[in-house]
């Protein structure tokens, strides 16, 4: 395999299960060696696509998705899944749940220059881990300067109306062509792999992958 191995993934910043789907895999592929071989796109979804610019109340959108009193349960669930992941969430400081279009276009303007991945593991930290409101330009603006970028040139990716219309076209693709939860993972164009699967089976998703490239 001379050429690096693509893999695609469809996900939200929102949504837990996909920071612990992007842990996974990364333990798989080292335990592989394959962290050097591959090339990640990450493509966006918005789980709450109808989700207040503003955001809302993290206890009242879950009562309301889920049901009064859930979110103990479901974030203890969650926190079980993501220990064996090597993730932590910081639940007490995640106040909001937040609309993530313009997070989306961050990860978008970054990946122009080959740093999706480091603005997309910043912004999981920065929501999940720090608690703070990466639905606010503000905050979106202040993340980027701590990657190393222009504050003033982010300000303007975030208002570029070209560039929130290719992330709604890539959002509109992916339901299109069947994607109906996150994390989905498109591996060498061809092998979809759906929710955080666990490093075993991203080691037999390789072990096919890499035998049909031999």
């Amino acid at each position: 395999m001379q050429d690096k191995l693509p893999i695609a993934i469809v996900s939200d910043l929102a949504c837990p299960w996909c920071f612990i789907g992007k842990a996974r895999l990364e333990t798989a592929l080292a335990n592989h060696g394959l962290t050097e071989r591959v090339a990640i796109t990450w493509l966006p979804y918005e789980l709450n696509p109808e989700m207040p610019e503003e955001g809302m109340d993290r206890t009242a959108y879950l009562d309301a998705k889920f049901g009064p009193g859930k979110r103990r349960e479901i974030e203890l669930r969650l926190s079980e899944a993501a220990l064996e992941s090597g993730v932590t969430f910081n639940w007490a400081a995640v106040k909001k749940s937040v609309n993530t279009r313009m997070a989306h276009m961050l990860v978008a303007a970054a990946s122009t220059v080959q740093r999706g991945s480091e603005m997309k593991a910043a912004l999981f930290k920065a929501y999940w881990q720090d608690g703070r409101d990466i639905g606010d330009l503000d905050t979106l603006v202040a993340i980027a300067g701590e990657q190393g970028y222009d504050e003033r040139a982010a300000r303007d990716e975030l208002a570029n109306d070209e560039l929130r219309e290719t992330v709604i076209g890539l959002e509109a693709h992916a339901q299109r062509v069947g994607v109906t939860g996150v994390p989905f993972f498109i591996v060498d164009g061809k092998l979809a792999v759906s929710g955080a699967q666990t490093p075993d089976v991203w080691a037999k998703v390789f072990a096919q992958v890499l035998s049909g490239a031999a």
